[in-house]
């Protein structure tokens, strides 16, 4: 029969990292992290999230304002406090975030020269998983550029969740993504892989959408989740009143959406793990 201490250590494990990256702006990957980050914690997967953007919307969106924001990524990434200590606990159970401020846009020229400049968020999380974390999963909001914050989460994560807006341009700019994180994974984290791509804001009145989500679903089969997100006016809302939109409308289409794409990502981690015991 194990020992008491050996059953604790056995119930410590690592959280599933998940970056939410898409280089190009306003494809719905702030909306996403705070979305999916609810819906994750309410079946019971305790989640945190990470804002890495200067803009701090995540951070917003989950109810923390500037004065609440003591400790941030930005302690974080240079050094001055672990992951711990910067843990903010939002309004929803189970969802906590780590904040950031414009601090955070002086990150790049600040890590000049630095060691491991590219590693900081890794090695914060690895000793946040050594000493013990209470997360089943961390979900990463990146701002919408490359830059050492992008590349620090991406060296960061077990796999990256895209979102996709349904738009003419969509292709194009997924390519590009999926360039960068072929260039992040052969010098950096080759265990980097695609969790899912989230076709987002999707219009079902406008056959582009439907056309954008089958050219995709064309090149990328099963790596794109079944589930689309809607364009929808009260996840839009959400924000402004410092909530996320299962919080501020559980019933509204989006809302609705967001909880199915948890419950599909959650059956895709359960495949994977499923097959790798094999």
């Amino acid at each position: 029969m194990p020992s008491e201490t050996t059953t604790v250590k056995a119930e410590k494990r690592a959280p599933r990292i998940l970056v939410v990256a898409n280089q190009k702006g306003g494809v719905g990957k702030t909306t996403t992290a705070i979305n999916l980050g609810t819906a994750l914690a309410a079946v019971g997967k305790p989640t945190l999230v990470i804002d890495l953007d200067p803009q701090g919307n995540a951070s917003t969106g989950l109810g923390i304002y500037q004065a609440d924001r003591k400790l941030t990524s930005y302690d974080v990434l240079m050094g001055g406090a672990p992951i711990k200590d910067a843990v903010t606990p939002t309004r929803i159970p189970g969802l906590s975030v780590v904040p950031s401020t414009v601090d955070l846009s002086g990150a790049e020229l600040e890590l000049v020269g630095q060691p491991r400049r590219n590693f900081r968020l890794r090695d914060a999380l690895a000793k946040m998983a050594e000493e013990g974390s209470d997360f089943d999963y961390v979900l990463i909001d990146c701002p919408p550029s490359l830059n050492v914050l992008t590349v620090n989460a991406m060296a960061a994560a077990d796999a990256a969740v895209v979102p996709l807006q349904c738009e003419f341009f969509a292709l194009e700019g997924l390519s590009q993504l999926l360039k960068t994180l072929e260039l992040v994974r052969a010098g950096l984290n080759p265990k980097l892989e695609i969790q899912g791509i989230i076709l987002t804001m999707f219009d079902k009145r406008n056959n582009l959408s439907d056309q954008v989500a089958a050219d995709v679903r064309a090149h990328l089969g099963d790596k794109v989740y079944q589930t689309v997100i809607p364009r929808n006016v009260r996840i839009s809302e959400a924000p402004s009143h410092g909530l996320p939109a299962l919080v501020y409308d559980l019933r509204c289409p989006g809302s609705q959406a967001y909880i199915k794409l948890a419950g599909e990502l959650i059956q895709r981690e359960r495949v994977r793990t499923a097959s790798i015991a094999a």
